[in-house]
């Protein structure tokens, strides 16, 4: 474990092995844990766990930089070519992206790359990354 804390989220899902493809085949993760309803992921260095739910509504949305951005998500903070890389690998396997990657905050202190994509239970993630990291948490 390295010197700085580890994140960890539990989120819900309605397939354990539908989340288990996705998570595997799109960024990589290794699974750890796992029960007959929940799973340990190791997501860019973080553990999430996917908890087995029943099927629910939708989150709301939020106005951010002109994109209606789900009030509810998660994600990972990407070094600029990692983000870049991804972005292609998922254009490749033709994801369909809750909203499509872009430059958010253009020419200002937050500007980052920005995508999201839902998993199978419907969760939203965010992929991002600055290209000044050093600005992630800049006002």
């Amino acid at each position: 474990m390295s010197e700085r804390p580890l994140f960890h989220l539990a989120f819900p899902v309605t397939s354990l092995e539908a989340t288990r493809v996705f998570f595997v085949d799109l960024f990589d993760c290794k699974i750890g844990r796992t029960d007959a309803r929940w799973m340990d992921l190791d997501f860019f260095g973080h553990q999430i766990t996917a908890h087995l739910v029943e099927a629910g509504e939708g989150a709301s949305t939020n106005p951010v930089d002109g994109d209606d951005v789900p009030a509810s998500h998660f994600g990972v903070i990407l070094p600029w070519d990692q983000w870049h890389q991804l972005r292609d690998r998922l254009i490749a396997k033709d994801i369909a992206f809750l909203l499509a990657p872009k430059i958010r905050f253009e020419g200002q202190v937050g500007e980052q790359a920005t995508m999201f994509v839902r998993d199978p239970s419907g969760n939203a993630l965010e992929l991002k990354s600055f290209k000044d990291p050093s600005r992630v948490f800049a006002t």
